[in-house]
């Protein structure tokens, strides 16, 4: 990868550009779209960030094109951060639907089109969006191996896929798989309660697959929380008791802790000891700064505080 060791968050918490580019659409972009890139990147790199997070499809490719005018404004920004992106949706039109597409052509003509939008010769870590269940995974995995043996792509990782499929292919691959990414916050909580549900009524209603956590750990595979901000439901507006008594439990502890509850929020992700790795994927450089601490601070709650923000969220006692 590149130079994001240097800095002390790294890869802690990442920033996530899917806010970059203008509307979701594909009318142009203007200046006034790469600036607000270019203030919600030096924001992230005020904050301890970096680790940027694409897709391909986000804004139309927009989000990657206006990051690489941001590159090409700012000499010897790539060497200091590390690029990723994603690959495998495909948005539709009125000449098809959306739809997932890992086939070996398919993976190499987006990631050339990411390279060159992204103003870049080389990604540092690729992941599959989303699960194809059409894909040939042999072809999947010759696809990713050529992409590495071109020195195209430093790395792979997956995105919304469980530990069955994470193992099926990486059986197939000579290259680790690093990331799994999954939306993970207070309020998107399956991925914690899977593992506490279990032989309760509620189990069945969980869904997420139980055992991935433990298969990433296991694995070496890193975590990385989209959604982590939980849109806000507990740092702006709240809809619900559960909501409005987490969001004052956040701004107790953060006063407690000299900090903000975004980072607080985010620090309950980061306690746990997969090592969970924040997404945050506002726009808004104060929202991003108002992240700092959990870039550049150890997650300072106990286990007693961890587990009260916990069943505050749930609104209901641990089974």
């Amino acid at each position: 990868m590149t130079n994001a060791s240097a800095n002390p968050g790294g890869d802690r918490v990442l920033y996530g550009c899917m806010g970059l580019g203008g509307s979701w659409d594909p009318d142009p972009y203007g200046p006034a779209d790469i600036d607000a890139a270019e203030a919600a990147v030096v924001a992230a790199l005020d904050s301890g960030i970096t680790t940027f997070d694409h897709a391909d499809i986000y804004r139309h490719g927009k989000a990657e094109a206006v990051f690489g005018e941001v590159l090409a404004r700012t000499p010897g920004l790539r060497e200091r951060i590390t690029l990723q992106t994603k690959c495998g949706i495909r948005l539709g039109d009125e000449d098809r639907p959306g739809m997932y597409d890992l086939r070996g052509e398919s993976i190499a003509r987006r990631v050339e089109e990411s390279l060159t939008r992204l103003r870049t010769d080389v990604i540092d870590v690729l992941l599959l969006h989303r699960p194809d269940p059409l894909a040939d995974v042999d072809e999947t995995a010759a696809a990713l191996t050529s992409l590495h043996h071109q020195g195209l792509v430093r790395g792979f990782g997956v995105s919304n896929m469980g530990a069955a499929q994470i193992a099926h292919l990486q059986a197939r691959l000579d290259v680790p798989l690093v990331a799994n990414q999954l939306e993970m916050s207070l309020h998107s909580r399956a991925w914690v309660e899977a593992g506490v549900l279990l032989n309760t009524p509620d189990s069945a209603r969980n869904g997420f697959p139980f055992g991935t956590l433990e298969h990433c750990r296991d694995h070496g595979i890193r975590l990385q929380a989209w959604g982590a901000l939980a849109q806000g439901r507990f740092t702006g507006l709240q809809e619900t008791p559960a909501e409005r008594a987490t969001a004052a439990l956040l701004t107790e502890l953060a006063r407690k802790k000299d900090t903000t509850p975004e980072t607080v929020l985010l620090w309950w992700l980061m306690r746990h000891p997969a090592a969970i790795a924040p997404v945050i994927g506002s726009a808004r450089p104060e929202r991003i700064r108002a992240c700092a601490d959990a870039a550049l601070r150890e997650p300072e709650l106990t286990h007693e505080e961890w587990y009260e923000l916990w069943i505050t969220a749930r609104g209901v006692p641990l089974p």
